[in-house]
């Protein structure tokens, strides 16, 4: 059933995800200001929502571990942060790339990026500190509690345009920004793709922690025979 899930997802997502990139490239004009450039924030702006998802996803996961001491939810929390973190980084790097051309910089330390940053380093720890420790629940604890105290971070970089001056634009989605209804339609028409694929790696990524769980039980009833 989850390997039929799995290739319904991707093909799904495929095929809107190239009927989007027609749209975005050949039916909706540049904008007046950014030019073509600013096609960019349908792939920005939605990662970082998807990355978000993905984080509150673990942060549940890991309140239900520490409630339960059920280890499924701890391989949820890790395969949903680990996707989103991956999500977190398309942002980054779509920003970057973004504000090289509008800016002329790279990087600058603004609030939203720099707590962007925070928020993706938090979650980068996470999985070092996973491997760092061996016995099964100790790591679960450890990095339930972990993914809890770098949610908090998350609602920081949401907010964080409404909180402090920034060079970051204005929101476009609630308040302080404006954008064409063809350009508002297709960000969210963009999103759905992504948050397939994002079920679809999570999916995958959980299988592959259920089979590394099964070995690292029948290593360890081998190591005490």
């Amino acid at each position: 059933m989850r390997e039929r899930f799995i290739i319904l997802f991707t093909g799904f997502a495929a095929v809107l995800l190239v009927r989007n990139l027609y749209v975005m490239l050949v039916k909706l004009p540049d904008e007046a200001a950014q030019g073509a450039i600013f096609r960019i924030i349908f792939f920005h702006v939605p990662a970082a929502w998807t990355s978000f998802l993905c984080f509150f996803a673990a942060f549940v996961c890991s309140i239900l571990y520490l409630a339960k001491r059920n280890l499924r939810y701890d391989a949820v929390a890790l395969a949903t942060t680990e996707v989103g973190l991956a999500f977190a980084a398309g942002n980054l790097i779509t920003g970057m790339i973004w504000g090289r051309i509008i800016w002329g910089i790279w990087w600058t330390w603004d609030p939203r990026l720099t707590s962007m940053l925070i928020c993706w380093l938090l979650y980068a720890g996470y999985l070092m500190l996973r491997r760092a420790v061996e016995e099964p629940s100790q790591r679960a604890r450890i990095s339930a509690v972990l993914s809890i105290f770098a949610f908090v971070d998350v609602p920081i970089v949401f907010f964080s345009i409404k909180w402090w001056r920034t060079q970051h634009p204005q929101p476009v989605v609630w308040g302080g920004g404006t954008m064409d209804p063809s350009y508002w339609n297709m960000l969210f028409l963009n999103w759905v793709p992504l948050i397939l694929l994002a079920v679809v790696l999570i999916l995958i990524r959980l299988r592959q922690e259920e089979a590394q769980r099964e070995i690292d039980a029948v290593r360890r009833w081998a190591h005490a025979l």
